[in-house]
């Protein structure tokens, strides 16, 4: 499988779930805007993975018109709780860097489930991914846009509430439907 093809099933992901679903009302724009940046890593272990967190944090720094990135690992951290180990790496990564509070770190994965939820809840979905990734955005970004959205900490209980409306299968299929990009 090619980077160009798991980046388009990546924004197909953030188009029909991600935005359609208004899971984040803010990744509208920078979809639009094309300020989104994708750096896949097909054969990445920990090392390069949290080396390539670094090579994004200072692609960001230096390219102010991106508002965020995603590093896709299609081929690595399939298993839920190695990724959540990269996830802390990453986080410790980040503020050891001096980054806590420049950079926010999100994480998506096909098989996320949120702590003390059933595996088949459909509210999983909202962070269930076409492939493992870190999504890092910048903070100041994050707090403008919370600034002109009514009641920004409802959107996690929206979402939850949404996603569950929909039920596991539409989730499923939705999902499903970007792998066929």
């Amino acid at each position: 499988m090619n980077d160009t093809l798991i980046i388009e099933q990546t924004q197909k992901w953030i188009k029909s779930v991600v935005i359609d679903l208004n899971f984040c009302p803010f990744a509208a724009k920078a979809l639009l805007k094309k300020s989104i940046h994708y750096s896949v890593l097909s054969n990445a272990h920990l090392k390069i993975s949290l080396e390539t967190l670094i090579k994004e944090l200072h692609y960001l720094d230096n390219n102010e018109e991106i508002e965020t990135t995603f590093i896709i690992f299609p081929n690595e951290y399939t298993d839920f709780k190695e990724y959540l180990d990269l996830v802390d790496m990453a986080q410790e990564l980040l503020e050891d860097e001096g980054y806590e509070g420049v950079y926010q770190l999100a994480s998506f994965h096909p098989d996320y489930c949120f702590e003390g939820a059933e595996k088949n809840d459909p509210a999983n979905y909202t962070n269930r991914s076409v492939y493992p990734m870190l999504h890092l955005l910048r903070e100041e970004s994050i707090t403008k846009a919370l600034a002109l959205y009514k009641n920004p900490e409802l959107i996690p209980e929206h979402n939850i509430k949404l996603a569950r409306e929909k039920g596991l299968h539409y989730m499923q299929m939705l999902r499903a439907a970007c792998l066929n990009a």
